[in-house]
């Protein structure tokens, strides 16, 4: 490789960066963002009783699933790769530098490598694996027992839900910055503001569908 042909690749390799990290911020917030709320709703019908959850949560055409498998779970893979490459790349600060902004980054890459175990328990145990077993996704009545009488399930469902609340309300945070829609000093204090707000709003949602099913596995 010639000097001008490697200086040139060295030229380019931040702005490939700066695409990647614009693209994994928009996966993150749509379509991921947008489908954990909705599955966070979805799953409130849990108050509603079995008939209702089903028909919310894993109701509808096979087509339909697996079209909302491609949606969700391209971006999510993508956005996981991403997040990999950020974790060997960079280290947290705190030690040195003990502001609230890095407690935040810290707490936001811990929540990511939480959440790659619970996703990925998740998705196995409630969709992959009931499916190729018994030809349907998990049922409501197995789900709500779990929860009632296995306090390690309940425990991982409490702490990876308040994970991707936290995750996702953060990540809601930083992309507003990284896409330059919020710039100013005040702009910034708000955004913070509305960070917190989504935070519990969030796990609210999470933590009242997991309240449903453990009253339905009574």
């Amino acid at each position: 490789m010639t000097e001008a042909a490697a200086h040139t690749e060295d030229a380019s390799k931040p702005l490939r960066e700066l695409i990647a990290s614009r693209l994994a911020t928009v996966l993150a917030i749509a379509p991921l963002g947008v489908w954990t709320v909705w599955h966070l709703w979805d799953n409130l019908n849990s108050w509603r009783g079995g008939e209702a959850w089903g028909l919310a949560v894993t109701g509808g055409s096979q087509l339909t699933h697996a079209i909302g498998a491609v949606v969700v779970l391209v971006p999510l893979v993508l956005h996981t790769i991403w997040g990999i490459v950020r974790v060997m790349r960079t280290r947290p600060n705190l030690g040195a530098y003990p502001y609230y902004a890095n407690l935040k980054y810290l707490v936001q890459r811990l929540t990511a490598l939480g959440l790659l175990g619970f996703l990925g328990a998740h998705l196995w145990l409630a969709a992959i694996k009931p499916r190729l077993t018994e030809g349907h996704p998990e049922e409501f009545a197995d789900l709500a027992k779990q929860m009632h009488h296995h306090m390690p399930t309940l425990g991982v469902y409490l702490l990876g839900t308040l994970a991707v609340a936290y995750h996702l309300a953060n990540g809601v945070q930083t992309a507003s910055i990284a896409l330059g829609l919020v710039t100013t000093r005040d702009g910034l204090k708000r955004l913070d503001k509305v960070s917190l707000v989504l935070f519990v709003i969030f796990a609210a949602m999470a933590w009242g569908a997991i309240g449903g099913l453990y009253r339905a596995g009574t």
